[in-house]
């Protein structure tokens, strides 16, 4: 894993959990730390024993220009998480926080091909072509990915919320490359915007913390937090208990994880091994 701060980062608990219930002897995954501007040489010196590597922040625009193909959700949003080695030793970059997006919210009950929520009894709040079913707070680099995840599940308009209007127009090449119009919405009225069928909180922890009193929460609505420490954050406790399905950054965590292990190792992934490995971690040391 490339990145740098990375010391906190528990993908090696679920990889090498993963490794170890598939039983693939020799494999390890392991935390480099590495600035954005130290990956391309890091990348070129690797031998080839490295099969494949997860890129975090600072370095995932980068990861795009050491690849020789790049996938198409990865290039649409501008930023690669994985980078794995071809059998001719260059490498391919994709973005699988895109797909485990994707897969959590689906899982969570958001219906893809019309951004539906499917209930037990039936489907709430289905917005066939999605119209302004999706609001995305936050305007940085997983609100890329919110974007690409927003466009495969149905939708064909998005609302993001940030307080710098400029962020927001950072994003309208991406939009353009998804499909998506987007509309840009300000800070001081982003409480009025739960009416979504699905929000996804992309911004830092603590920045969103405002709005949980504020929100006028639909128990329609799927919540998408990525923040995962402290939970639940303020917003999604307050989701939680007006009813909200709630999904978290933990989710997403193990998700995209799941889709870099049988990318990089080339079999199924024993995800509930992993899962089993990321909650040990997780919980209170006594």
């Amino acid at each position: 894993m490339l990145g740098k701060p990375i010391a906190h980062s528990l993908s090696p608990v679920i990889h090498n959990a993963g490794y170890a219930a598939a039983g693939l002897a020799g494999w390890s995954y392991t935390r480099i730390e590495c600035a954005a501007a130290e990956l391309p040489d890091l990348v070129a010196g690797l031998g080839p024993e490295w099969a494949g590597l997860s890129v975090t922040m600072p370095g995932k625009e980068v990861a795009l220009a050491v690849a020789a193909e790049v996938s198409p959700v990865a290039a649409a949003v501008g930023a690669a998480n994985t980078l794995v080695r071809r059998p001719d030793g260059t490498w391919y970059a994709d973005n699988t926080d895109v797909s485990g997006m994707v897969d959590v919210l689906t899982t969570a009950g958001v219906r893809e091909g019309g951004l539906g929520v499917v209930s037990g009894v039936g489907e709430v709040g289905v917005v066939p072509g999605a119209g302004g079913a999706v609001t995305v707070l936050g305007a940085g680099g997983t609100a890329r990915a919110a974007l690409a995840a927003a466009a495969r599940l149905g939708a064909t308009e998005v609302s993001v919320v940030a307080r710098r209007t400029a962020a927001i127009d950072e994003l309208a090449p991406v939009a353009t490359a998804l499909g998506l119009t987007l509309t840009a919405v300000s800070w001081t009225d982003a409480a009025a915007l739960a009416d979504a069928n699905l929000l996804i909180s992309t911004v830092p922890k603590g920045a969103a913390d405002e709005l949980a009193g504020v929100v006028r929460w639909r128990p329609g609505t799927v919540l998408f937090d990525a923040i995962y420490d402290p939970w639940p954050t303020p917003l999604a406790a307050s989701a939680a208990a007006a009813g909200c399905r709630v999904v978290s950054g933990l989710d997403l965590l193990l998700a995209q994880a799941v889709g870099q292990f049988e990318q990089f190792t080339g079999v199924p992934a024993p995800r509930s091994a992993m899962a089993a490995a990321l909650t040990a971690a997780r919980a209170p040391r006594q």
